[in-house]
């Protein structure tokens, strides 16, 4: 009973933190000193230096930065517009029309954002004034977008992903390449979804008539020939093995730029602009992830996580049954908490229970990365329902509410991922380098 007296105490100062307004990264801090302090021989602020110290000099971590800057450059260019122009030709004639345009928007700009926030917002721009404006239906064209945006934590470069492979020091270029089939696979449920919606309640979709040639629609698709040779650049050094996710990242800043001046939309501005939102967040970023690393040491050296490893062990759960347990639990852990919180908050004790079910480390990073997507989208802290919030002025139920059926879809899709978990393994397998 030991370990669950240590749970509750931590628990309780974490959500004591948490609930004052304490910044996630600074709670995880307290909590772990007050672990090693109450519990532990060992002079908490020598090991917690030494252990953050070379924790957070990881050169893999170097990646996650570089990243952000180049959605951070991405979003400030002309891109939304030229997506827009180039997918509409195309999307049109599919059943449910333009709200596909939701969906590949999100899936095309996730792959070089890495985050959903920023994927729901350049999209968003683009798709909710054009789809207004051609009469689609309102819970349609927002549902669509929320749900859609998480994709931005799946598809690579995904920040999530590598937050979660410097806690478990997994390979990022591997989770990366994870993270490809369960990405198109899941917005191809989303699209099937528009279909089926187009085929049910027909009469909501807008008639709108095709009145371009197929060389017109060539045409306009060479708006979509930039931002996707981004995406083979950056995806592609990576899976050849010619670069490894840092390398891969320096590389997507510097085709940013040269797009956004080739846009026109590169200024001094921007260039700042662009600079200091990339420097908050990642500063967010590092101030959790470091936090995490003082936990993860306390709890090392308590020996809660070992505890609980063996307890889970003793309850003899099936793999499917802990799995569904974890999903619960971060669904409703997401309620509350950002999904990198979610992940290097728990990683230290989740990851002796997956090692001993012998779950791949790899595969689970797919899998925790989905039940974060639907933390996105769950109130009350649901990350996509802010910004979603913010860019329209809908109540945060109602928005919810229209998102509800994609979050059914991101909950077949973790079955799906459970009964073919090649998914996420065939492509890091068959890496040509996993460096």
């Amino acid at each position: 009973m030991e370990e669950f007296y240590l749970v509750s105490i931590f628990l309780f100062v974490l959500f004591l933190l948490l609930g004052t307004g304490v910044w996630v990264g600074l709670a995880l801090f307290g909590v772990a000193y007050l672990g090693l302090e109450m519990f532990t021989s060992r002079p908490a602020g020598d090991a917690m230096l030494t252990r953050i110290w070379t924790g957070s000099s990881s050169w893999t971590l170097t990646a996650l930065p570089l990243f952000i800057w180049m959605g951070e450059i991405l979003f400030r260019s002309r891109l939304s517009q030229d997506m827009f122009r180039g997918l509409a030709p195309w999307m049109q004639r599919l059943p449910g029309g333009l709200v596909h345009v939701n969906i590949v928007g999100c899936t095309i700009f996730a792959a070089v954002s890495g985050s959903s926030a920023a994927t729901l917002t350049t999209v968003g721009k683009m798709s909710i004034p054009e789809l207004r404006k051609r009469g689609y239906p309102e819970y349609m064209v927002i549902g669509t977008l929320t749900g859609a945006a998480t994709l931005g934590l799946m598809i690579p470069p995904s920040l999530t992903l590598i937050v979660y492979g410097v806690a478990v020091e997994q390979s990022i270029s591997k989770l990366f390449m994870a993270g490809i089939l369960p990405g198109i696979v899941l917005a191809g449920l989303f699209m099937a979804y528009v279909a089926g919606w187009s085929v049910v309640r027909k009469s909501e979709v807008p008639v709108i008539a095709d009145k371009m040639s197929f060389g017109e629609k060539l045409r306009e698709s060479r708006f979509l020939i930039p931002i996707i040779l981004l995406i083979l650049v950056v995806i592609g050094s990576m899976y050849g093995g010619f670069a490894t996710a840092t390398e891969a990242a320096s590389i997507g800043v510097i085709g940013s730029f040269v797009l956004a001046a080739a846009q026109g939309s590169l200024t001094w501005q921007t260039f700042i602009d662009s600079l200091l939102g990339a420097t908050r967040t990642s500063a967010m970023i590092a101030l959790i992830l470091m936090g995490a690393i003082a936990l993860t040491l306390a709890m090392g050296f308590t020996g809660l996580p070992r505890a609980l490893a063996e307890y889970i062990e003793s309850l003899e759960l099936s793999r499917f049954s802990l799995l569904m347990a974890l999903m619960l639990f971060y669904i409703i852990l997401g309620m509350f908490l950002d999904g990198i919180s979610s992940v290097v908050l728990t990683m230290a004790i989740v990851q002796p229970m997956v090692m001993q079910a012998g779950i791949d480390l790899i595969w689970f990073g797919i899998f925790i990365v989905i039940v974060v997507e639907m933390a996105q989208i769950t109130p009350p802290i649901g990350f996509n329902l802010f910004v979603m919030q913010g860019i329209t002025k809908h109540e945060m139920g109602y928005i919810a509410k229209t998102a509800l059926p994609l979050f059914g879809i991101m909950v077949v899709m973790v079955f799906i991922m459970i009964w073919f978990p090649e998914l996420a393994t065939y492509l890091p397998d068959n890496m040509r380098n996993s460096r």
